[in-house]
């Protein structure tokens, strides 16, 4: 009978690797009821060993990065419904602010209708 409940438990929990900029990464498991938050918070407290050299001052800045995005702290991974009993890859990163979410105020129509970029960065 406890190898039900350890079986379920374990079924019940998602397996996220982390990536950090340098390429190190390191698995952990979690809970679908688990914020990005309380992802970082765990983190932070059980730095692992071999990523010493790139341990940060505060939890606060690190941030989750997921499909290209960034997780804002309240999200869960039930709400990304990610698959529970697999593993999941985000990336882990030091960031103190979240950029704005992406809205249509970067892109502007002008009376033409073309679209033009008021925030355009051309690479020659």
């Amino acid at each position: 009978m406890d190898q039900t409940i350890v079986m379920s438990t374990a079924q019940a929990t998602i397996n996220l690797r982390l990536i950090l900029v340098s390429g190190k990464t390191r698995e952990f498991l979690f809970a679908p009821t688990d914020s990005a938050a309380d992802i970082t918070q765990h983190v932070y407290d059980n730095w692992p060993e071999d990523w010493h050299d790139e341990q940060l001052p505060a939890t606060n800045i690190l941030r989750l990065i997921y499909q290209g995005r960034f997780l804002h702290g309240n999200v869960t991974l039930g709400a990304l419904q990610l698959p529970v009993g697999k593993t999941t890859v985000m990336h882990l990163v030091a960031r103190e602010h979240l950029p704005e979410p992406n809205n249509q105020g970067q892109m502007k129509k002008d009376k033409s209708g073309e679209s033009s970029c008021n925030n355009c960065c051309a690479i020659l």
